[in-house]
């Protein structure tokens, strides 16, 4: 169909839009994707002004049917819809639909308007998306606790600043960031609830004219009610904006994993070597191991926050009710949505297929500054205040950097020159093993307490698998 071809609303116009014009609004080379949610959508209208009596048993068995015929050319032909110059998703399944059945297929129509039907298609493709980015959100977080429980017991030098501060267990490591995703599944659900609700049936903004059953019609649609106000129901994206939202948060922790990860693989740290799955050569340098998975991963996620800043930037400014803007807000979401699952699928797959190497964490682990805060913590349950014991083990290690020598083999009749409360048993508390042991709260680094936090983690993951 060209621009001078059949429109849904030309009736008004004496000539056809401008050729460049057409192309410029046209959006069906973005939602064609929401072209089984349409179908969808129509069947239920379909049968909702069928028991309103607007449409006959008849007409509305011939529509249905033509629908399903729709369906299934579509599937089978992807051609027959890319190579459509219908004006939207709308357009070209009304325009097939008169194509098989003739003018009944115009009463599919009848009491709504684009605009609740777009935003009932929109709304059911993000619960959709939802539940598919919601799945990949725990496939992620299953590798991550799979890894922790392989390596419980190994330590590596935890870091603040990027510098080494206390001992912790590799695992603990892992958990943190499986904590991160665990709270996206909380926003992935937020947002799955910010579209529970059915705009269906408030027509082009006031409601439509006819006796349609909305709750019924959202029920059938597998929404948990209808919206409650007509005006609303077309213009709000809150519900965009709040996937969206989620989506920008996973990246963020997605991002900030393969940060470490990149950190970890490089020789300087070695603490994992990336699966050969995972990773890509250089054309001019035979010896390289590319991180590419993480750096592609990390350059990827800005687009979730990029589409989230740029809806909030649409819709600030519209006033009430529907403006063409609107049609803007499918394109970058699904760009958003699509990065975003398949960076976490990526991601999952590199934390599985990543090899840790044990031995160079734990030699990481051994490097005496990790352990002032061990030798601090020794004067305190002596009684000594933390902030003089802080004073005293830093002069300590100060005065070893300039001796040029590890301030943990000083002698302990060169400790006690620093602090009396220094005796025999200092050594024992200053390794990794007694700092590890020594975090023993709720939460904290002690390999039992880690243990814990991996069966739990397990657990969540299971009560969450079965309310999916």
């Amino acid at each position: 169909m060209s621009a001078s071809g059949s429109k849904l609303w030309g009736g008004r116009f004496d000539r056809p839009p401008d050729e460049v014009f057409y192309e410029f609004q046209r959006s069906f080379p973005f939602d064609q994707r929401l072209l089984l949610y349409e179908l969808r959508v129509n069947r239920a209208w379909s049968r909702a002004i069928r028991k309103a009596g607007l449409l006959s048993e008849a007409e509305a068995d011939l529509i249905l049917t033509a629908l399903d015929q729709i369906q299934a050319r579509a599937q089978k032909d992807r051609g027959w819809v890319q190579g459509s110059d219908a004006e939207d998703v709308h357009h070209f399944v009304e325009s097939a639909l008169v194509e098989l059945i003739g003018p009944t297929g115009w009463k599919v129509h009848t009491g709504r308007s684009r605009n609740d039907l777009v935003a009932t298609d929109f709304r059911l493709f993000v619960r959709d998306a939802v539940a598919a980015t919601r799945g990949a959100v725990m496939q992620l977080i299953a590798a991550l606790i799979e890894q922790a429980d392989h390596h419980s017991g190994v330590p590596m030098p935890g870091m603040t600043h990027l510098q080494h501060a206390q001992p912790i267990l590799f695992a603990h490591f892992l958990l943190a960031h499986a904590e991160g995703f665990f709270r996206d599944l909380d926003r992935l659900e937020a947002a799955r609830d910010a579209a529970a609700e059915c705009p269906l049936g408030a027509a082009a903004l006031a409601g439509t004219a006819f006796g349609i059953d909305r709750a019924a019609l959202a029920h059938e649609l597998g929404f948990e009610r209808p919206t409650a106000n007509s005006l609303d129901s077309i213009s709000a994206r809150d519900f965009a904006l709040d996937y969206l939202y989620a989506l920008s948060v996973i990246a963020t922790h997605l991002s900030r994993l393969a940060e470490d990860m990149v950190l970890f693989a490089s020789s300087e740290f070695a603490f994992v070597t990336p699966g050969d799955e995972h990773s890509t050569g250089s054309s001019i340098m035979p010896q390289k191991k590319n991180p590419d998975a993480w750096e592609l991963i990390r350059g990827k996620t800005a687009s979730a926050s990029s589409a989230l800043f740029g809806l909030l930037t649409t819709l600030k400014g519209l006033p009430t009710g529907y403006q063409r803007d609107l049609q803007e807000d499918k394109e970058p979401l699904f760009a958003a949505h699509d990065q975003t699952l398949a960076a976490l699928t990526v991601a999952a797959g590199a934390i599985a297929s990543m090899q840790v190497n044990e031995p160079r964490l734990r030699e990481a682990a051994a490097d005496p500054a990790l352990l002032a805060t061990e030798a601090a913590d020794f004067l305190v349950r002596r009684g000594l205040p933390f902030r003089q014991a802080h004073e005293v083990v830093g002069k300590i290690v100060r005065e070893a950097e300039r001796a040029g020598q590890s301030w943990t083999s000083l002698p302990l009749e060169k400790l006690r020159t620093f602090s009396p409360l220094f005796d025999e048993s200092v050594q024992r508390a200053l390794s990794a093993d007694a700092a590890l042991a020594a975090r023993s709260v709720e939460g904290g680094t002690a390999p039992a307490r880690v243990r814990e936090a991996i069966a739990r983690c397990r657990e969540r993951l299971a009560d969450l698998e079965v309310d999916a």
